[in-house]
This record gives C-alpha cells, sequence and structure tokens, in this order.
C-alpha cells in the first residue's frame, strides 16, 4: 500500500545547470523538492515509483515514452543543451542494458533523486499519457499501491502553462484557478477533489501535471495520508506545486 507521496514540479529548469544564470529564481521550490523526498525516505518504502508525464510518439520512427522504466534507466538533459546524464536508481546487479531513454519528466525526478542522494529503496519509473482518462489514473494508481507492502511516489508534474502573457501556453484566465484548486487538493490530500480536475481543461492549459496527480490519488484510497504543501508559485507563467504526503 501508499506509505508516503511527493508531489513536485518537473521543469528542467529546477536542475541548476539548466537554469544557469537564473538558477537562484528557484531555489525555494528545489529546497521545497529535496524536503519533500525527505518525508518518502522517512516513511521506509520498499519501494519508490517516479511518476511524470509522457507522450506517445507523434512522427513515424519515435519511440512511446508512456510505460514503466526499470532501476538503472538513463536520462539526459542534453537536449537543453546540458551535458548532464542521470540515472533513475540503480541497475541489478549484473544488468548493463540502458534500454530506452527516461522522458523529461522522470529525467527530473531522477535528478532530483541523485541530488537527495536516495538510497533507502530500490528505484522505478512510470511514465503515464498526459490526456489520459482519469479512470484509467486511478487504476494504474491502485495497482501500483499494490505493488508491495510499503510503496512510496516521487509524482513529477507541473500545473498550468499559461499563468501569464509570456507563459509557454500565452494567457488563459482559467489558469490561476486551475493551479489554485489543484494546489489546494494537493496540499491537503484530498482525493476527490484531485480525482475531479478536468481532463479536457488540463489539457487545453498545457497542466501536464494532471495525470500523474489523478494516478496518485488513486493510489491513495485507503490510505490515510496527510498532505502537508510546501510551496507554491508560478515562475515563468507555469503552476509549481511542491506538496508530502505522510
Amino acid at each position: 500500500m501508499l506509505v508516503a507521496a511527493a508531489v513536485c514540479p518537473c521543469p528542467p529548469l529546477l536542475v541548476p545547470e539548466v537554469a544557469a544564470g537564473a538558477a537562484p529564481e528557484l531555489d525555494a521550490a528545489r529546497d521545497a523538492c529535496l524536503d519533500a523526498v525527505g518525508v518518502l525516505a522517512a516513511a521506509r518504502p520498499d519501494l519508490l515509483v517516479v511518476v511524470g508525464a509522457g507522450d506517445e510518439p507523434s512522427e513515424p520512427g519515435e519511440h512511446p515514452t508512456v510505460g514503466p522504466y526499470p532501476p538503472g534507466a538513463h536520462g539526459s538533459f542534453r537536449g537543453v543543451g546540458v551535458d548532464l546524464d542521470v540515472t533513475l536508481g540503480h541497475a541489478a546487479d549484473g544488468d548493463t542494458t540502458a534500454g530506452r531513454p527516461l522522458p523529461q519528466s522522470l529525467t527530473v525526478g531522477a535528478w532530483l533523486l541523485e541530488r537527495a542522494r536516495w538510497a533507502c529503496a530500490p528505484v522505478e519509473g512510470l511514465a503515464f499519457l498526459q490526456t489520459a482518462d482519469p479512470e484509467d489514473c486511478a487504476e494504474a494508481g491502485r495497482a501500483v499501491a499494490g505493488r508491495t507492502d510499503r510503496v512510496a511516489l516521487l509524482v513529477m508534474g507541473d500545473g498550468s502553462a499559461c499563468r501569464t502573457l509570456k507563459a509557454p501556453g500565452y494567457l488563459d484566465d482559467r489558469a490561476a484557478a486551475f493551479d489554485a484548486r489543484a494546489t489546494e487538493a494537493l496540499g491537503s490530500a484530498d482525493l476527490d477533489a484531485i480525482a475531479a480536475l478536468d481532463a479536457t481543461l488540463a489539457h487545453e492549459l498545457k497542466a501536464a501535471g494532471r495525470a500523474p496527480w489523478q494516478l496518485l490519488a488513486g493510489a491513495a484510497r485507503d490510505a490515510g495520508l496527510a498532505g502537508r504543501l510546501l510551496y507554491e508559485d508560478a515562475p515563468y507563467g507555469v503552476g509549481y506545486t511542491v506538496a508530502a504526503w505522510s
């Protein structure tokens, strides 16, 4: 069953080497993320699953980024101009197969765990389709929670990308209200409110965290976890929320 969860944003800018001169602007977010990972460690899980959004191929020859990722899977920030590679936990002894690369959400999660020096439990990844139905997200969450007696989740996902004129999705007047509802629900571990987040609206607002959050809500049913909000802001016009459940 689920014993703890951490909710964190997943922009590459969270990585100081990527943010470069702007790195101090997200210091508070980084610190909050590390505090949330500390809550996971304190729960002493048997398994940590990093959950984030992935995509189906958009062009012939591309590989899907949805699905499970084993311990030792690799990710890279070379696509955003930084010569930095990360690994999701540690591969099993004798396993030298790198497999397909991690999507951005799980790559940032792997970086965060490396920064936190995670060594408390085996780590796996799960990338879920951004446009997945809420019911499918909840069902996947229940399956993850049933993997072992003590499961923890690191849930990587951003809110809307439409909070300002310079935001990636431009300004949408609906974005602030959507982020406020999501942040309140995540900070209080309100499972019904998370499950009720509108998938269509989330897609229109480019809120990539919606599906991972609803997977978390499914995993947390009957777990009796309480939530605590650690950070909320919208730098660069994107909603970022950090919360810890235990």
